[in-house]
């Protein structure tokens, strides 16, 4: 009698994983299917934009030293992000097309994060000289490479992470991003104290060290791009990995074509993030003069809408995947960032109140907006959209961030205050149309995640399978055995000469004998 271990090699029903036996301890992290490769991925797709949101509200945690040391007024100041928001107007929407297109996403963003770094020293380099002209020059590298690094950063979340991780994975992208904001806003006024102290004065030296210090994030950023571009394209030798190929390629011409609620979307964000980052911008100035706070103090409540931002845009992305409905909390929010810049104007209540409104409201926004960009445009021009999306956000940041310092100069801040609540307005009304245009057109973004995918399993079911291109010898391995197969096979393996017209299966042993 035959072994029972002996049947069952020549049945071919052992497992490659049993032959191996328990897997070794490093296997599952390594492994890009595994939820912890996944894990290590997501954690250096946040902190690759670390380091240009940390410089990129360098001059707001350093308002009053910036104006002191150049001698500069607030519409001069304001021009430092406006020339960060004037290279994007374009810039963004080619480089979502030059991830799609031409770079691909890996080594887009390494250059990007380039660009990144050399804006930075450059910005620096201008402070340490007092040429601001130069600042300025560096300001627009440092935007060349800042909002197309986002670009990247979105089209990787895509990527690696569809379905219902997808807004959790943008609210932890949020909350990375708002980190290095938040500690920007607390720690810049400190490290230019010690720089001042080390040096023996204020100035455009201390400056211009302190900036360069900040640039040292960028170089982390950096690296995580190296790293995360390594991971990627082992991800895609070890799983011939197609994920950025769908077929389908990107034309410049396809933007004409985008969906008529991707244009809404485009509105709602430009309306209101024109909103947040102006006021930011210049809010540690008004906080000391409409409420009496002290520097610390001014920067500490200018810092609360990121620091909110960091722990609750992952609790928010979690939310919005488990309920849906993007847009009835893009409502939420619109409507809730209101209601906090008009307590900031019209009331004397203490800003901690409104600044905190601003912060939950902000990233509960970010984590239902965003996302609804990959339901409505197919998968190839996501990097294009998002690019788009943030070119036509640049655009409205660079023209307001000029039009705020004009309007606080000559207006003060009420007015200010009157004009972001006006860009409010519009956004509401946006948010309202997009939530009747989708509603006559099915609801697809505001349903929950059970309606939506049972819509992609029914989608999936109606489309045509392609045909196979199995040859006749796989198809025939394929195929199950019948017992008398198997009866010819067992005694072909044990050296039985068979008849000719017994070799039915003939092919199958070879090829098995062959991978034994």
């Amino acid at each position: 009698m035959a072994d029972p271990e002996e049947i069952r090699s020549l049945l071919g029903n052992e497992d490659e994983g049993s032959r191996r036996g328990p897997g070794r301890p490093m296997s599952a992290i390594c492994d890009p299917n595994h939820v912890l490769h996944r894990v290590v991925v997501l954690i250096f797709m946040c902190f690759l934009g670390f380091g240009s949101y940390f410089c990129y509200d360098n001059p707001a945690s350093l308002q009053t030293q910036v104006l002191q040391d150049l001698d500069l007024n607030t519409a001069k100041f304001m021009q430092l992000y406006a020339w960060y928001s004037w290279p994007n107007v374009i810039l963004c929407f080619f480089g979502g097309f030059l991830i799609d297109r031409v770079f691909g996403i890996r080594l887009g963003t390494i250059i990007f994060s380039l660009f990144v770094c050399v804006g930075q020293v450059i910005f620096a380099t201008g402070a340490l000289v007092n040429h601001f002209w130069l600042m300025e020059v560096g300001r627009f590298v440092f935007g060349i490479g800042g909002e197309s690094l986002a670009v990247a950063q979105n089209t990787y979340a895509v990527n690696w992470f569809k379905g219902k991780e997808l807004n959790l994975v943008f609210g932890l992208q949020l909350s990375m991003a708002r980190l290095g904001s938040t500690v920007n806003m607390n720690i810049m006024g400190w490290v230019y104290g010690q720089v001042a102290t080390a040096v023996g004065s204020t100035g455009h030296t201390t400056l211009g060290i302190s900036l360069m210090i900040a640039g040292v994030t960028c170089l982390f950023s950096l690296t995580c791009a190296l790293l995360l571009a390594f991971l990627d394209k082992r991800a895609e030798s070890l799983l011939e990995n197609q994920r950025s190929r769908t077929g389908d390629v990107i034309k410049l011409t396809d933007v004409k074509d985008f969906p008529f609620p991707l244009w809404i979307i485009f509105v709602i964000c430009v309306s209101y993030y024109v909103a947040i980052f102006p006021f930011i911008g210049l809010g540690q100035v008004f906080f000391i003069e409409k409420f009496n706070f002290s520097p610390a103090e001014a920067r500490a409540v200018n810092s609360i809408v990121y620091i909110i931002s960091a722990p609750a845009s992952p609790i928010f992305g979690f939310m919005v995947d488990k309920t849906g409905r993007n847009i009835v909390w893009v409502i939420c929010a619109v409507i809730t960032t209101l209601c906090a810049h008009m307590m900031l104007a019209f009331t004397f209540w203490n800003p901690w109140i409104a600044m905190s409104l601003l912060g939950v409201s902000y990233s509960l926004l970010a984590c239902a907006l965003w996302p609804m960009v990959a339901f409505v445009v197919p998968e190839h021009q996501l990097g294009t959209a998002y690019g788009f999306m943030q070119s036509i956000q640049n655009l409205g940041l660079a023209l307001i961030a000029i039009a705020a310092g004009a309007i606080l100069d000559s207006r003060g801040y009420l007015v200010l205050e009157l004009f972001f609540c006006a860009c409010l307005c519009i956004a509401l009304m946006a948010v309202v149309t997009l939530y009747l245009v989708d509603y006559m057109r099915g609801g697809e973004l505001n349903k929950s995640p059970a309606a939506r995918d049972q819509t992609e399993i029914t989608s999936a079911a109606e489309t045509p399978k392609p045909a196979s291109k199995l040859t006749s010898g796989e198809l025939a391995r394929r195929t199950p055995m019948t017992a008398f197969g198997l009866r010819n096979r067992y005694l072909s393996r044990l050296g039985k000469q068979l008849p000719d017209h017994y070799c039915t299966h003939l092919s199958s042993l070879a090829h098995r004998s062959v991978l034994k």
